[in-house]
């Protein structure tokens, strides 16, 4: 390892701007024995070609084959990442990097590394990320998986179309680049798989100016199995997806549903109503107080969700977290008490129907249908009630 000590002595402080380097070339690394020098020999060329001020990185996740020594035989800079994952590799190779630009790419020779030239174009026209795409480069056999090609990848990089408004293709693909002032400061977090998803969606909610271009993908040169697991780290981005998207995962699904339960008990207050073959009556009417209930519980939730992941830093402080704010707590405990005394006001009329009758049988018919009603409202506004303390929390220093 001596000759780490070496390579480190002639550069300047990982990360310092005066390196006069433009371009980073980041190799994420974790026993990539085989096809390590074959990347890195196709980034030098690349380097070469270009005519680029440039360096070479590989950030090392704790391999136990000869990575680290074919890394520094080769003439990269050495990263060694204390902690597991692709993420934290990723992470701390965007760190350590001393170009303004940093192309990143896996170390098993499946991307072409010796096209290096349209990344670098892109972010030198004021991208601040370039997004590789697998499809419209082309796939070569085997390359992919089928499950991958043609479920994984295509969902989830709809899903991340449909819920950031980015134009982009392919959500997951190994090969990027990026403007590493803009990046970092974007506090990423993920240390596994999903960084990569998490990378796309910071940069999208932030505003970051994001393209891409295609690029190839050739099967792999290693013989072991990848790294890798598809239902794990594809739950993995799914779940992250959802997280930075509120609005879908809670507001969207929750207007649906309070508008559908509130509009079936509206229907269904009067009286019983046919459907084609189907009488739809007090059981119906039941499902339809769950669905209002439980919308009204997603659009609460989704304003919770969305402060606390502006306070996290993981969705900027922007004109809708400020309409949001704008809501206070004594509006929220309003409202929530407006409805509460509503519920419990059909409640009465209800326990004085049954007084009516002597507190004796009641025809089921038309006593519960108020009955079902107005529960579903006190529960609504006390719904309102405690997530408006839970909303005052956040705002807690302007009070």
């Amino acid at each position: 390892m001596a000759d780490l000590t070496d390579h480190q002595s002639l550069a300047t402080e990982p990360g310092s701007a005066s390196s006069g380097l433009e371009v980073t070339v980041l190799l994420p690394c974790l026993n990539e024995a085989e096809t390590l020098a074959i990347c890195i020999n196709h980034a030098r060329s690349a380097i070469e070609h270009l005519g680029l001020r440039a360096e070479i990185v590989v950030a090392d996740n704790g391999s136990t084959d000869k990575s680290q020594e074919i890394a520094l035989s080769e003439g990269a800079r050495l990263v060694e990442v204390p902690i597991r994952g692709y993420g934290a590799a990723l992470q701390a190779g965007i760190a350590a990097a001393r170009g303004k630009y940093v192309v990143m790419a896996d170390a098993d020779d499946s991307y072409a590394l010796e096209e290096l030239g349209p990344f670098v174009e892109q972010l030198r026209s004021g991208a601040d990320l370039v997004m590789g795409n697998r499809f419209l480069g082309g796939i070569g056999p085997r390359a992919m998986p089928p499950l991958h090609r043609y479920l994984g990848n295509p969902v989830l990089s709809f899903l991340g179309r449909r819920f950031f408004g980015v134009p982009i293709g392919d959500f997951h693909c190994g090969m990027r680049g990026k403007r590493r002032e803009a990046i970092h400061n974007l506090g990423l977090r993920s240390t596994g798989m999903e960084f990569a998803s998490e990378m796309v969606v910071k940069a999208a909610v932030h505003g970051l100016a994001i393209s891409e271009v295609p690029t190839p993908l050739r099967p792999d040169g290693r013989s072991r199995k990848p790294h890798l697991r598809t239902w794990h780290d594809g739950w993995r981005h799914l779940r992250l997806l959802l997280i930075f998207s509120p609005r879908w995962l809670f507001f969207y699904s929750g207007i649906f549903l309070s508008v559908c339960g509130l509009a079936g008990m509206l229907w269904l207050l009067p009286g019983p109503h046919k459907v084609g073959g189907l009488r739809l009556d007090l059981q119906s009417m039941l499902f339809f107080a769950l669905a209002l209930i439980t919308g009204t519980q997603a659009c609460l939730l989704y304003r919770v969700s969305h402060l606390l992941a502006v306070a996290l830093g993981m969705l900027p402080d922007d004109a809708r977290t400020g309409r949001m704010r704008r809501w206070s707590l004594e509006r929220g405990l309003l409202t929530g008490a407006l409805l509460t005394v509503l519920g419990l006001a059909g409640l009465v009329r209800a326990i004085l129907q049954w007084q009516a009758a002597g507190f004796g049988a009641l025809d089921v018919e038309t006593s519960m249908r108020w009955a079902i009603a107005s529960f579903t409202v006190v529960v609504v506004g006390l719904q309102f009630l405690l997530t408006s303390f839970i909303v005052g929390l956040s705002q807690i220093d302007n009070w």
